[in-house]
Protein backbone atom coordinates (compact mmCIF):
# COMPACT_ATOMS: atom_id res chain seq x y z
CA UNK A 1 0.00 0.00 0.00
CA UNK A 2 3.18 2.08 -0.16
CA UNK A 3 4.71 4.01 -2.55
CA UNK A 4 8.47 3.73 -4.14
CA UNK A 5 10.99 5.06 -1.23
CA UNK A 6 13.12 8.14 -2.38
CA UNK A 7 16.30 9.08 -0.48
CA UNK A 8 15.53 12.53 0.58
CA UNK A 9 15.53 12.21 4.51
CA UNK A 10 17.96 13.56 6.47
CA UNK A 11 18.05 12.67 10.16
CA UNK A 12 21.20 15.34 10.38
CA UNK A 13 18.75 18.16 8.48
CA UNK A 14 15.69 16.92 10.73
CA UNK A 15 17.58 17.77 14.07
CA UNK A 16 18.88 21.40 13.03
CA UNK A 17 14.97 21.85 11.68
CA UNK A 18 13.39 20.32 15.22
CA UNK A 19 15.82 21.64 17.83
CA UNK A 20 15.32 25.22 16.21
CA UNK A 21 11.78 25.05 15.72
CA UNK A 22 11.45 23.75 19.62
CA UNK A 23 13.57 26.98 20.56
CA UNK A 24 12.13 29.69 18.07
CA UNK A 25 8.51 28.06 19.19
CA UNK A 26 8.59 27.01 22.87
CA UNK A 27 8.08 23.19 21.40
CA UNK A 28 6.95 20.47 24.51
CA UNK A 29 6.58 17.22 23.44
CA UNK A 30 8.19 14.71 21.35
CA UNK A 31 8.61 14.40 17.69
CA UNK A 32 9.37 10.61 15.99
CA UNK A 33 10.12 9.60 12.59
CA UNK A 34 10.28 6.36 11.05
CA UNK A 35 10.99 4.62 7.67
CA UNK A 36 9.76 1.22 6.68
CA UNK A 37 8.11 1.06 10.16
CA UNK A 38 11.71 1.50 11.59
CA UNK A 39 12.54 4.61 14.26
CA UNK A 40 15.11 6.91 12.62
CA UNK A 41 14.69 10.23 14.93
CA UNK A 42 13.36 10.38 18.14
CA UNK A 43 14.12 14.29 19.73
CA UNK A 44 12.02 15.12 23.35
CA UNK A 45 11.37 18.55 24.45
CA UNK A 46 9.52 20.12 27.20
CA UNK A 47 8.26 19.31 30.42
CA UNK A 48 5.79 16.50 31.02
CA UNK A 49 5.23 17.63 34.44
CA UNK A 50 6.23 20.80 35.27
CA UNK A 51 4.79 20.47 38.87
CA UNK A 52 7.06 17.34 40.10
CA UNK A 53 10.38 18.66 37.33
CA UNK A 54 9.33 15.29 34.81
CA UNK A 55 11.07 15.97 31.41
CA UNK A 56 9.08 14.88 28.30
CA UNK A 57 10.71 11.62 26.66
CA UNK A 58 10.04 9.06 23.78
CA UNK A 59 7.94 6.71 26.18
CA UNK A 60 5.62 9.42 27.21
CA UNK A 61 2.28 9.65 26.24
CA UNK A 62 -0.15 12.77 25.44
CA UNK A 63 -3.46 13.12 24.30
CA UNK A 64 -3.62 13.37 20.80
CA UNK A 65 -7.53 14.82 20.48
CA UNK A 66 -8.89 14.94 16.99
CA UNK A 67 -6.15 12.36 15.89
CA UNK A 68 -8.55 9.93 17.72
CA UNK A 69 -10.92 10.16 14.60
CA UNK A 70 -8.31 7.88 12.88
CA UNK A 71 -9.09 5.15 15.40
CA UNK A 72 -13.00 5.45 15.24
CA UNK A 73 -12.60 5.34 11.58
CA UNK A 74 -11.36 2.48 11.10
CA UNK A 75 -13.53 0.67 14.02
CA UNK A 76 -16.40 1.52 12.20
CA UNK A 77 -14.47 0.12 8.92
CA UNK A 78 -13.83 -3.37 10.45
CA UNK A 79 -17.63 -3.22 11.19
CA UNK A 80 -18.23 -2.85 7.45
CA UNK A 81 -15.54 -5.28 6.62
CA UNK A 82 -17.25 -8.36 8.57
CA UNK A 83 -20.90 -6.75 7.03
CA UNK A 84 -22.41 -6.10 9.85
CA UNK A 85 -22.29 -2.35 9.03
CA UNK A 86 -22.31 -0.82 5.22
CA UNK A 87 -20.92 2.57 4.01
CA UNK A 88 -24.58 3.21 2.63
CA UNK A 89 -26.69 2.39 5.62
CA UNK A 90 -28.60 4.71 7.02
CA UNK A 91 -27.23 6.16 11.00
CA UNK A 92 -30.75 6.56 11.85
CA UNK A 93 -31.14 2.63 11.59
CA UNK A 94 -28.86 1.88 14.31
CA UNK A 95 -29.12 5.56 16.33
CA UNK A 96 -32.72 5.74 16.48
CA UNK A 97 -32.89 5.43 20.35
CA UNK A 98 -30.41 7.88 20.71
CA UNK A 99 -31.34 10.30 17.61
CA UNK A 100 -34.92 9.73 16.41
CA UNK A 101 -34.86 13.04 14.58
CA UNK A 102 -31.78 12.41 12.51
CA UNK A 103 -32.38 13.35 8.95
CA UNK A 104 -32.80 9.70 7.29
CA UNK A 105 -30.70 10.15 4.53
CA UNK A 106 -27.40 10.47 6.61
CA UNK A 107 -25.49 7.31 6.10
CA UNK A 108 -22.25 6.15 8.01
CA UNK A 109 -20.48 7.19 4.69
CA UNK A 110 -21.16 10.76 5.21
CA UNK A 111 -20.17 10.84 8.53
CA UNK A 112 -17.11 9.39 8.02
CA UNK A 113 -16.40 12.12 5.10
CA UNK A 114 -17.84 15.04 7.19
CA UNK A 115 -20.40 15.25 4.48
CA UNK A 116 -23.67 14.53 6.74
CA UNK A 117 -24.19 18.71 7.33
CA UNK A 118 -25.93 18.06 10.85
CA UNK A 119 -24.69 20.97 13.15
CA UNK A 120 -21.48 20.27 15.45
CA UNK A 121 -21.55 19.81 19.82
CA UNK A 122 -18.90 22.27 19.09
CA UNK A 123 -18.71 24.70 15.70
CA UNK A 124 -15.07 24.96 14.90
CA UNK A 125 -15.16 27.35 12.09
CA UNK A 126 -16.93 29.69 13.85
CA UNK A 127 -15.66 33.20 12.88
CA UNK A 128 -15.58 33.78 16.88
CA UNK A 129 -14.83 30.42 18.44
CA UNK A 130 -12.96 31.53 21.33
CA UNK A 131 -15.51 33.76 22.63
CA UNK A 132 -18.49 30.55 21.58
CA UNK A 133 -16.32 28.08 23.30
CA UNK A 134 -16.33 29.93 26.86
CA UNK A 135 -20.38 30.89 25.94
CA UNK A 136 -20.46 26.53 25.77
CA UNK A 137 -17.87 26.01 28.80
CA UNK A 138 -20.15 28.62 30.54
CA UNK A 139 -23.73 26.64 30.24
CA UNK A 140 -22.15 22.99 30.04
CA UNK A 141 -19.74 22.15 32.42
CA UNK A 142 -17.00 20.37 30.66
CA UNK A 143 -16.44 17.74 33.60
CA UNK A 144 -19.83 16.03 32.69
CA UNK A 145 -18.79 15.04 29.12
CA UNK A 146 -17.05 11.44 30.15
CA UNK A 147 -18.90 9.56 27.10
CA UNK A 148 -20.19 9.73 23.99
CA UNK A 149 -23.89 9.95 24.73
CA UNK A 150 -23.00 12.51 27.14
CA UNK A 151 -22.45 15.05 23.63
CA UNK A 152 -25.83 14.58 22.38
CA UNK A 153 -27.47 17.51 23.62
CA UNK A 154 -24.87 20.00 22.30
CA UNK A 155 -26.29 19.06 18.97
CA UNK A 156 -29.42 16.85 18.80
CA UNK A 157 -31.44 19.96 18.07
CA UNK A 158 -29.47 21.73 16.02
CA UNK A 159 -30.29 23.29 12.77
CA UNK A 160 -28.54 21.12 9.66
CA UNK A 161 -25.71 23.25 7.78
CA UNK A 162 -27.05 21.77 4.42
CA UNK A 163 -28.37 18.46 2.94
CA UNK A 164 -26.44 15.23 3.24
CA UNK A 165 -23.45 14.78 0.67
CA UNK A 166 -23.35 18.29 -0.51
CA UNK A 167 -20.25 19.19 1.04
CA UNK A 168 -17.28 18.56 3.25
CA UNK A 169 -17.16 20.22 6.80
CA UNK A 170 -15.37 19.44 9.42
CA UNK A 171 -17.82 17.52 12.30
CA UNK A 172 -16.59 16.12 15.30
CA UNK A 173 -20.73 15.52 15.99
CA UNK A 174 -21.10 12.38 13.54
CA UNK A 175 -17.69 11.04 14.74
CA UNK A 176 -19.57 11.29 17.85
CA UNK A 177 -22.66 9.64 16.44
CA UNK A 178 -20.27 6.70 14.88
CA UNK A 179 -18.95 6.04 18.36
CA UNK A 180 -22.64 5.49 19.66
CA UNK A 181 -22.98 3.31 16.55
CA UNK A 182 -19.99 1.05 17.30
CA UNK A 183 -21.46 0.23 20.58
CA UNK A 184 -24.90 -0.35 18.83
CA UNK A 185 -23.81 -3.04 16.53
CA UNK A 186 -21.23 -4.90 18.47
CA UNK A 187 -22.80 -4.32 22.08
CA UNK A 188 -19.27 -3.33 23.57
CA UNK A 189 -18.27 -0.32 24.69
CA UNK A 190 -16.49 2.30 22.64
CA UNK A 191 -13.39 2.38 24.00
CA UNK A 192 -13.26 -1.34 24.69
CA UNK A 193 -13.86 -2.18 21.22
CA UNK A 194 -11.07 0.44 20.02
CA UNK A 195 -9.00 -0.87 22.71
CA UNK A 196 -9.09 -4.52 21.35
CA UNK A 197 -9.65 -4.00 17.36
CA UNK A 198 -7.54 -0.82 16.78
CA UNK A 199 -5.00 -0.91 19.38
CA UNK A 200 -3.98 -4.52 20.29
CA UNK A 201 -3.79 -5.54 16.22
CA UNK A 202 -1.57 -2.11 16.14
CA UNK A 203 1.06 -3.19 18.34
CA UNK A 204 -0.27 0.47 19.97
CA UNK A 205 1.00 -1.22 23.48
CA UNK A 206 0.46 1.95 25.57
CA UNK A 207 -2.13 3.93 23.76
CA UNK A 208 -5.38 4.04 25.77
CA UNK A 209 -8.55 5.95 27.50
CA UNK A 210 -7.85 7.06 30.84
CA UNK A 211 -8.92 10.56 31.89
CA UNK A 212 -7.80 13.95 33.04
CA UNK A 213 -8.27 13.52 36.71
CA UNK A 214 -6.73 9.90 36.20
CA UNK A 215 -3.50 9.68 34.56
CA UNK A 216 -1.45 7.28 35.39
CA UNK A 217 2.76 7.44 35.09
CA UNK A 218 4.57 8.24 31.73
CA UNK A 219 1.65 10.55 31.23
CA UNK A 220 2.21 14.37 30.57
CA UNK A 221 -0.28 16.80 31.80
CA UNK A 222 -1.25 19.39 29.36
CA UNK A 223 -0.52 23.13 29.94
CA UNK A 224 -1.76 26.42 28.51
CA UNK A 225 0.03 29.59 26.86
CA UNK A 226 0.12 33.06 28.30
CA UNK A 227 -1.75 35.54 25.67
CA UNK A 228 1.88 37.62 25.28
CA UNK A 229 4.10 33.88 24.53
CA UNK A 230 4.74 30.55 24.52
CA UNK A 231 5.71 29.73 28.41
CA UNK A 232 2.87 27.27 29.84
CA UNK A 233 1.46 28.55 33.12
CA UNK A 234 -1.62 26.03 34.13
CA UNK A 235 -2.84 23.00 33.48
CA UNK A 236 -5.69 21.92 31.31
CA UNK A 237 -7.64 20.20 33.43
CA UNK A 238 -10.44 22.53 33.61
CA UNK A 239 -10.05 23.69 30.11
CA UNK A 240 -10.76 20.75 28.24
CA UNK A 241 -13.24 17.25 28.53
CA UNK A 242 -12.18 14.97 31.13
CA UNK A 243 -12.57 12.05 28.85
CA UNK A 244 -12.14 10.67 25.61
CA UNK A 245 -14.81 10.24 23.00
CA UNK A 246 -15.06 9.08 19.62
CA UNK A 247 -14.45 12.07 18.24
CA UNK A 248 -11.49 12.40 20.01
CA UNK A 249 -9.03 12.23 22.99
CA UNK A 250 -7.47 8.94 23.28
CA UNK A 251 -4.00 8.97 24.80
CA UNK A 252 -0.42 7.71 22.81
CA UNK A 253 2.91 7.92 22.83
CA UNK A 254 4.53 8.89 19.54
CA UNK A 255 5.89 5.00 18.81
CA UNK A 256 1.65 4.23 19.18
CA UNK A 257 0.89 6.38 16.54
CA UNK A 258 3.79 5.38 14.04
CA UNK A 259 2.75 1.89 15.16
CA UNK A 260 -0.65 2.73 13.76
CA UNK A 261 -0.02 4.05 10.63
CA UNK A 262 2.41 1.24 9.83
CA UNK A 263 -0.29 -1.24 10.83
CA UNK A 264 -2.84 0.58 8.76
CA UNK A 265 -0.87 0.77 5.32
CA UNK A 266 0.12 -2.58 5.72
CA UNK A 267 -3.34 -4.60 6.32
CA UNK A 268 -2.71 -5.39 9.95
CA UNK A 269 -6.04 -3.50 10.24
CA UNK A 270 -8.13 -4.15 7.67
CA UNK A 271 -8.46 -6.42 4.41
CA UNK A 272 -6.48 -5.29 1.53
CA UNK A 273 -9.64 -4.19 -0.28
CA UNK A 274 -11.03 -2.12 2.77
CA UNK A 275 -7.55 -0.94 3.37
CA UNK A 276 -7.24 0.62 -0.38
CA UNK A 277 -10.91 2.02 0.64
CA UNK A 278 -9.41 3.54 3.43
CA UNK A 279 -6.19 5.39 2.22
CA UNK A 280 -8.47 6.67 -0.95
CA UNK A 281 -8.98 10.52 -0.35
CA UNK A 282 -13.32 10.94 -0.58
CA UNK A 283 -14.13 14.46 -0.92
CA UNK A 284 -12.62 18.43 -1.52
CA UNK A 285 -12.04 20.03 2.08
CA UNK A 286 -11.95 22.97 0.14
CA UNK A 287 -11.41 24.57 -3.30
CA UNK A 288 -8.28 26.54 -3.20
CA UNK A 289 -5.00 25.15 -2.69
CA UNK A 290 -3.31 25.36 0.51
CA UNK A 291 1.03 25.39 1.02
CA UNK A 292 0.72 24.84 -2.84
CA UNK A 293 -1.67 21.29 -2.18
CA UNK A 294 -5.08 19.97 -2.97
CA UNK A 295 -6.49 18.78 0.53
CA UNK A 296 -9.09 16.10 0.41
CA UNK A 297 -10.47 14.18 3.52
CA UNK A 298 -11.05 10.46 3.13
CA UNK A 299 -12.49 7.83 5.99
CA UNK A 300 -10.92 9.49 9.31
CA UNK A 301 -8.18 10.96 7.56
CA UNK A 302 -7.10 14.46 5.48
CA UNK A 303 -5.09 13.93 2.73
CA UNK A 304 -2.73 16.55 0.69
CA UNK A 305 -2.34 15.74 -3.44
CA UNK A 306 0.22 17.50 -5.50
CA UNK A 307 -0.49 18.83 -9.05
CA UNK A 308 -0.54 15.29 -10.39
CA UNK A 309 -2.79 14.31 -8.01
CA UNK A 310 -0.48 11.79 -6.24
CA UNK A 311 -1.00 11.74 -2.24
CA UNK A 312 1.75 14.00 -0.81
CA UNK A 313 1.03 12.87 2.64
CA UNK A 314 -1.86 11.73 4.69
CA UNK A 315 -2.94 11.29 8.43
CA UNK A 316 -4.48 13.76 10.57
CA UNK A 317 -4.02 16.77 13.06
CA UNK A 318 -5.32 17.35 16.64
CA UNK A 319 -5.59 20.42 18.82
CA UNK A 320 -7.43 21.15 21.80
CA UNK A 321 -6.72 23.07 25.34
CA UNK A 322 -3.41 21.48 26.53
CA UNK A 323 -2.99 18.72 23.74
CA UNK A 324 -1.77 19.48 19.88
CA UNK A 325 -0.48 16.23 17.63
CA UNK A 326 0.21 14.99 14.15
CA UNK A 327 0.33 11.63 12.37
CA UNK A 328 1.19 11.92 9.11
CA UNK A 329 2.47 9.27 6.49
CA UNK A 330 4.33 10.15 3.45
CA UNK A 331 3.86 7.24 0.86
CA UNK A 332 6.77 8.11 -1.25
CA UNK A 333 9.03 8.99 1.25
CA UNK A 334 7.68 5.42 3.35
CA UNK A 335 8.53 8.09 6.29
CA UNK A 336 6.09 7.80 9.39
CA UNK A 337 5.94 11.16 11.46
CA UNK A 338 4.42 11.74 14.89
CA UNK A 339 4.54 14.97 16.67
CA UNK A 340 2.82 15.20 19.88
CA UNK A 341 2.99 18.33 22.35
CA UNK A 342 1.33 18.83 25.75
CA UNK A 343 1.27 23.00 25.08
CA UNK A 344 -1.80 24.17 23.32
CA UNK A 345 -1.50 24.76 19.58
CA UNK A 346 2.21 24.04 19.85
CA UNK A 347 2.48 21.03 17.25
CA UNK A 348 1.52 23.05 14.07
CA UNK A 349 4.80 24.98 13.07
CA UNK A 350 7.12 22.05 14.13
CA UNK A 351 4.76 19.36 11.86
CA UNK A 352 5.13 21.65 8.44
CA UNK A 353 9.19 22.35 9.54
CA UNK A 354 9.42 18.33 9.14
CA UNK A 355 7.16 18.28 6.30
CA UNK A 356 9.26 20.63 4.65
CA UNK A 357 12.49 18.82 5.62
CA UNK A 358 11.33 15.97 3.92
CA UNK A 359 9.86 16.95 0.93
CA UNK A 360 13.01 18.84 0.01
CA UNK A 361 11.79 23.04 -0.27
Amino acid sequence: MTAATTDRFDPECLENVVSGVAEDEGFSGTVRVTRQGQPVFTRSFGMASRRWSVPNTSDTGFRVASVSKMFTAVAVLQLVERKQVRLDDTLLGFLEDHMPRLDPRITVRHALTMTAGIGDWFEEGSDDWEAEWAALTASHPLYLLRGNKDYLPLFAGKQPHFPPGERYLYNGAGYILLGLLIEAVTGRSYEEVVTGDVFARAGMATAGFPALDNLGPDIADGYLTAAGGPTPYRTNHYATTPCAAADGGATCTAADLTAFAHALRHGRLLSEEITRLALTPQVDEREEKVRGYRWKYGFGLTHILDDEGSVVRWGHTGEEDGASARLYHYPRQDLDVAVLGNVSWCAGAMGWAVHDAIIGI
